[in-house]
Parts: structure tokens; sequence; C-alpha cells
């Protein structure tokens, strides 16, 4: 019997494509600038997506995500250090995160609203302390910044780019899967109606605890893998910058650009984020600023995001329509 494409799935058969496009484009010589671009936006876009499942969601403004890319950091590092091969440091520092996740849950689950925004907020500069006076493995390398606390990643030299690269992008996809089949199940129709109203979830039966608890230790499980990937590519990590502010402003910003509570919004978002990335490289000690003010603006002229904004449109909604209809 002959099968038309119409009764194919179009969006699955234009994603495989793509995928596939991405998979052989170092292999056929894509300049080593474009791979470090799609490195870092596959990376954004395992992180924004998992933002997107917490606040956008779930309702839990979680602003700790630094907490668990340092955490996963180090541990690749100290693993590294005692002989430990690298992909095996992958996952123990995505099992590092999610075990410190499901740990804090403890205490700032019983926190809501803007009170749970900040108590994440402090974790990682908690832990930013607390790395700057320990030394895992007795000592840091000298010359790196966080006075000492730095260590280099021993083995680094023999992962090259193109490895890097499609390890990067197994996670960014991962990511996507893991969100449409989250929010297709009984984990993201709780999810929905917890981010709703809570009070009215429990009193129906949902396991609000409980629901959280798993949106936010699967976050922390995908975030600390691309966390630890991308202290692969960096070959050090020191406390300062593992456990910055700025991871928690990228994912916030890629989200919010491109559109919370929507599947395509956190990967608009994060190509520009990409882009500001390598714009903002020259204004280094005020990139932070610019960025906030791009988020403002954002907010203020459209607060729904790129990908809100668009489906407002006919035009698009039709797109969407012949692309994913079977």
């Amino acid at each position: 019997m002959n099968i038309t494409l119409p009764q194919w799935n179009r969006g699955l058969i234009f994603a495989a494509a793509v995928i596939v496009l991405l998979i052989v484009l170092p292999v056929i010589g894509l300049p080593l600038n474009w791979v470090l671009y799609l490195f870092l936006f596959f990376l954004y876009l395992a992180m924004a997506n998992m933002w997107n499942l917490l606040a956008g969601y779930s309702g839990l403004i979680s602003l700790c995500q630094a907490a668990f890319i340092g955490l996963a950091g180090y541990t690749l590092v100290i693993l590294s250090w005692m002989g430990i091969p690298f992909y095996v440091g992958i996952i123990g520092g995505a099992i590092v995160a999610a075990i410190f996740a499901l740990l804090i849950s403890i205490p700032v689950f019983r926190l809501s609203g803007i009170y749970f925004a900040i108590g994440t907020l402090v974790v990682p500069e908690a832990l930013r302390i607390i790395f700057l006076l320990w030394r895992p493995v007795g000592g840091g390398q000298e010359g790196l910044a966080g006075g000492g606390a730095g260590y280099v990643l021993k083995g680094a030299t023999g992962v090259s780019m193109t490895e890097l690269y499609w390890f990067a992008l197994i996670i960014a996809v991962a990511s996507v899967v893991f969100m449409r089949i989250i929010l297709r199940s009984k984990l993201g129709l709780g999810l929905a109606a917890i981010r709703d109203n809570d009070s009215t979830a429990a009193s129906s039966g949902v396991n609000v605890f409980r629901l959280k608890l798993s949106a936010f230790v699967i976050g922390a499980l995908i975030t600390g893998l691309a966390g630890a990937i991308f202290y692969i590519y960096q070959s050090y990590i020191e406390p300062i910058s593992a456990f910055n502010i700025r991871w928690t402003m990228t994912l916030i910003l890629a989200t919010v650009i491109g559109g919370m509570r929507t599947e395509e919004g956190p990967i608009i978002g994060t190509i520009v984020v990409v882009i500001l990335h390598f714009l903002l490289a020259r204004y280094a000690g005020i990139s932070l600023l610019i960025q906030g003010l791009i988020l403002v603006i954002v907010m203020l002229v459209v607060p729904q995001g790129i990908m809100g904004y668009l489906r407002q449109f006919q035009v698009y909604r039709s797109l969407l329509q012949f692309v994913t209809r079977r």
C-alpha cells in the first residue's frame, strides 16, 4: 500500500531531518566558531527547557540553577583527579546535582512565591563561599581565579570539540523530548494544576509536594548534565564563575524572551541569548546590567514572549497546523 506524505507526522520528519543535519555539520567542515556557537546553544537550550519546566509549567521560580551547574562541574573535575573517565564524571555530576536538589527541597519547599525564589537565590552564594574556603583535593591550581580554589580538569585534552558538540546535541534533544513527554503525562497535568492553584490541586487529590519534587529533581539532573559538559569544554572550574548568577540570568532571558509555557519558546530565546553572549563579550563589566535591561524591556513590550506574540497571528497558527498535521 502506498503511503503519502500527509499521513506521516510532518513535525517528526522535519525534526529528524534537522537532527541529522546538526549531527553531520562538524564532519562536513563547519567552521570551528560556528561549532562553538551551536555547542553553547545546545547547552543553554537544555538548561532553559528545565527552567521553563520549573517556572513556566510548575510555578517554581527557582533561582538556584547555578548551584546544580557548579556542583556537577566540581564533581566532574574532582573525579578526573581521581583518574575516573570523564563520561563517568558527567553522569556523576548530574546525580550529585539531583541529590542536592532532593536535599534542599526539604527547606525551600516550605516557602512559596517570592519567598521560594529568594530562598533558592541564596543557595549558589552559600556554595560559592564553601568552595572558596574548601580544598576538595588538597589545594587549587595556581594562577586561576577564586583565590587558588580553582581546578584544572585532567584528561580534557583527549576530548575533541566535535565530541563535545555531539554530547551537547544529545542533551538538548533529550531535554526537548522529556518536555514533550512530561507535559503530556499525568505529571504535566498535575504540575499545571499546581501552577494555577496549589491549594485547589491539593484538595482535588494531587500530591503537590511529590510533583514539585519530581520536577525539581528532573530539572537539576538535566541541568547538571549540561553543566558538566560545559566544564569539559572549559577544562577548569573555580567557585566565582561556577556559582555565578549569570547562569540564572541566561536561563531566565532565554525562557522569557522566547515565551514561557511554550515548548518552542526556549529554542527561540536561546538563539537570542547566544547572539547576545558573543555581542556583549566585549562589555564584560556591564553585560549583566545590559541583559537585565533587555529582560525588563521584553517583559514590558511582549510579556508573553516571542512565541506567545506570534501565536496571536493566524499565519503562524496555520503554519504550525500544517507542520504537525498527520
